[in-house]
């Protein structure tokens, strides 16, 4: 016996003979649908390959940054990052506005290594000021996979970094618009 599943048409209640997802009457939008499926897999679903590649290349690029890597994996770090959204009440600190769901290092530990257990150096953040800090420290400390770290002094007013994050993202905004 032949397998069946019913119809995705809107209203259709009749079987479409497996793989298809469409009966014969509806077989016309089967295209259509897969080619939607295909899109969305390509989109929300990323390769052994990708997974691989990123790893390799971008995470465990060097023995520090593979050190920097596994600590986010211990028991130690677990704790600290607890600790950090009690104190923080899961507020982002940097806009006071969303839940912060990241703890981040206010100096990068790139930059800085002796900070990455201070507790004093670790604040709740949510996605979107993340990004933007994120952006933000490699322009002003040189951070991230094909940068330089710059001689500048660290900075921990988390205020002041959200206003010279805040600062830079307002003056690309600008110059798009130009």
């Amino acid at each position: 016996m032949p397998r069946v599943r019913r119809c995705k048409y809107k209203g259709c209640h009749s079987y479409a003979m497996f793989p298809n997802y469409y009966c014969d009457k509806h077989i016309n939008h089967e295209a259509e649908y897969q080619a939607q499926r295909d899109k969305y897999r390509g989109v929300h679903r990323s390769s052994k390959a990708t997974t691989w590649k990123y790893n390799h290349v971008i995470r465990y690029r060097s023995a520090t940054k593979t050190k920097q890597n596994m600590f986010y994996h211990t028991r130690e770090w677990q704790v600290l990052r607890r600790l950090v959204f009690n104190r923080d009440y899961h507020l982002c600190q940097y806009c006071k506005n969303n839940a912060g769901n990241i703890v981040d290092h206010i100096v990068p530990i790139e930059f800085d290594q002796t900070k990455m257990k201070d507790i004093n150096n670790l604040a709740t953040c949510c996605r979107d000021c993340h990004a933007k800090k994120t952006r933000w420290e490699q322009d002003y400390y040189g951070t991230g996979l094909h940068n330089s770290l710059k001689d500048v002094p660290a900075i921990t007013d988390i205020s002041l970094i959200n206003k010279l994050m805040n600062a830079r993202n307002d003056n690309i905004k600008r110059s798009e618009t130009i």
